[in-house]
């Protein structure tokens, strides 16, 4: 866990993760509030928060005495925000320092396809 972030967004963010990634598809049944403050050792209403959370943003969907399960469209969802998030986090600054180096778009572009050439 990272000490700098509140413990019930990242319960949050490593579930995004996993749907995200696929491990979580849609309408399969997420962990247990219960699961997940065991394996976390955390307290259940913190992890109830993270979880909440993701229902409030229409990630997850209840099913009453049944648990928590990944919306449809979630996926989707997640990927448009995090998309945007990137944009905002990584290439408004990437495009404003290359603007007062002189970089010109295309030669950044061309910087980016040799970098990942070198991979």
């Amino acid at each position: 866990m990272d000490e700098g972030r509140p413990i019930f967004l990242q319960i949050a963010e490593q579930i995004e993760n996993s749907v995200i990634d696929g491990s979580l598809a849609e309408d399969a049944q997420v962990p247990s509030t219960n699961e997940l403050a065991a394996f976390h050792r955390i307290n259940p209403a913190t992890a109830a928060k993270g979880v909440n959370q993701l229902v409030d943003d229409g990630i997850l969907y209840k099913k009453r005495g049944i648990g928590m399960f990944v919306s449809p469209g979630a996926r989707a969802k997640l990927r448009q925000r995090r998309r945007d998030q990137f944009a905002e986090q990584y290439l408004q600054p990437l495009l404003a320092e290359a603007a007062k180096l002189g970089i010109h778009v295309t030669e950044l572009k061309t910087m980016i396809e040799r970098y990942e050439e070198q991979r």
